[in-house]
């Protein structure tokens, strides 16, 4: 029982990281609208919200089928471009879903925009993911070190280690 609430966490936690993300986007894309005097100020943030909302669920889905499709590989074990592109496809099926669920008839040309947006947000966020997951794996294991510099090396295993 103890594996799947650590599975959960884990899928909100990437869910979170991947919504505040789309947020930022969402709020970037309206503020440029608003600018050009396309949207209002409530509109920005009703796409800023959609866009985390789409973010949450992307990250949380990204992260289930993370776990199915690379099994039991640590993070440092994953490569950026598989990651990225497992991120890709996952922006791009959330943008799918929104598309379907969508009551408004929609052209080609903003299906097209909306797939390569979603697919680019999805390896965006994934990579980011990797990378901040590998940035506090590299505090930990330099936390862990501190550990056995208190230990202390005598000279010949200083000598040993650094080759002379």
């Amino acid at each position: 029982m103890k594996k799947w609430l650590k599975r959960i966490r884990g899928a909100v936690g990437m869910g979170l990281t991947w919504a505040a993300g789309w947020f930022g986007v969402g709020a970037l894309i309206e503020v440029v609208t608003m600018v050009l005097g396309i949207s209002s100020a409530m509109a920005a943030l009703e796409l800023a919200a959609a866009f985390a909302i789409m973010g949450f669920i992307g990250g949380a889905a990204f992260s289930v089928v993370l776990g199915i499709a690379e099994g039991r590989r640590r993070f440092d074990e994953m490569s950026l471009s598989r990651f990225a592109g497992w991120g890709a496809v996952g922006g791009l099926l959330i943008m799918a879903l929104v598309l379907a669920v969508s009551a408004s008839a929609v052209t080609l040309p903003f299906v097209l925009v909306a797939g390569v947006v979603g697919a680019l947000m999805g390896a965006g966020s994934a990579a980011g993911s990797l990378a901040l997951a590998r940035r506090a794996d590299d505090r930990e294991l330099l936390d862990a070190g501190a550990e056995v510099a208190e230990v202390g090396l005598t000279k010949e295993e200083k000598r040993e280690l650094l080759g002379k």
